[in-house]
């Protein structure tokens, strides 16, 4: 039997420069998605994975959502003495529990890989989840959710995928496959941002990962790579090498891209379009634009 996913590192470091100057004195992670903060609806998929801990691998200025998920003691006050029960109780659903949720310092914006290998001691010797925030998944089940179902059925490290154009593969970790029934494939290595000449598919890396614990001791030998940073895609393809199967999992939703200008407004639309509450009025007000 293999050994649970009770772990979840989210690497939330970044600077989000690709949309300033919104993120000049607000995280990335913070901005909303509606009606709630991008790094609710990544806590909230890791939860309906099983996650039970939570490991926030945090920089400078990032206090915002460290505040985000711990009680409010004045606000929690005034909504009780307003009679504001709902929301009270909203409030609360989603929030881990005391001792949940645990923070570490990437002192230097070193890369994924360095990211994840400084939440090595906090994850121990286990299997454990990467979510990357900027990646907002709107799938269902949730996306980490069914990755959590196949790595219980065939172990090893597990990657969801996208196509994407031939074009675009030197933006992302893109897949050397050598099994592929169309859900499930099976990788022999894999290239970080390669030229669209050189790639070996067009088969990509979005933000969720299930990967074992070896992968640390890889992280911490390796020298930085492309971007001059410590790839996290370096350690997979370390783990192939070593045996450990990797395998590729085309889940079954959307992706959109939150560290992108477009993304963002595209999140928006299509859940707001979604929102039982506010999809109606919302469409009514897009049309009047259209």
């Amino acid at each position: 039997m293999n050994q649970p996913v009770r772990k979840a590192v989210f690497p939330v470091a970044g600077l989000g420069t690709r949309i300033l100057p919104a993120t000049k004195a607000i995280p990335k992670e913070m901005l909303t998605v509606v009606d709630k903060p991008l790094i609710q609806y990544a806590v909230e998929e890791a939860k309906s994975a099983g996650i039970e801990q939570f490991i926030f691998v945090t920089g400078r200025a990032k206090s915002a959502i460290e505040d985000h998920f711990d009680v409010a003691y004045e606000l929690e006050a005034t909504l009780r003495e307003r009679g504001k029960s709902e929301v009270l109780a909203e409030l609360g659903s989603w929030l881990p529990a005391a001792g949940q949720i645990a923070y570490t310092r990437q002192q230097r914006p070193l890369g994924l890989g360095h990211a994840v290998w400084c939440a090595r001691h906090l994850v121990g010797d286990e299997p454990f989840a990467v979510v990357l925030v900027d990646d907002l998944m709107v799938c269902d089940p949730p996306c980490l959710k069914q990755m959590v179902d196949v790595y219980a059925r065939i172990g090893g490290n597990v990657v969801a995928v996208v196509e994407v154009p031939r074009e675009h593969t030197r933006r992302y970790g893109v897949l050397d496959i050598v099994e592929d029934d169309g859900t499930l494939a099976r990788a022999k290595g894999v290239v970080e941002k390669p030229d669209p000449a050189d790639a070996p598919s067009n088969l990509t890396i979005v933000g969720r990962y299930i990967i074992q614990p070896e992968i640390f001791g890889h992280l911490d030998r390796i020298r930085p790579g492309t971007g001059n940073e410590i790839q996290l895609t370096d350690g997979l393809a370390m783990l192939i090498a070593d045996g450990q199967p990797l395998h590729a999992l085309r889940t079954a939703g959307r992706r959109f891209d939150y560290g992108d200008k477009l993304g963002l407004l595209e999140a928006n639309i299509a859940l707001g379009l979604k929102s039982p509450e506010l999809g109606p009025a919302f469409r009514q007000i897009l049309q009047r634009y259209l």
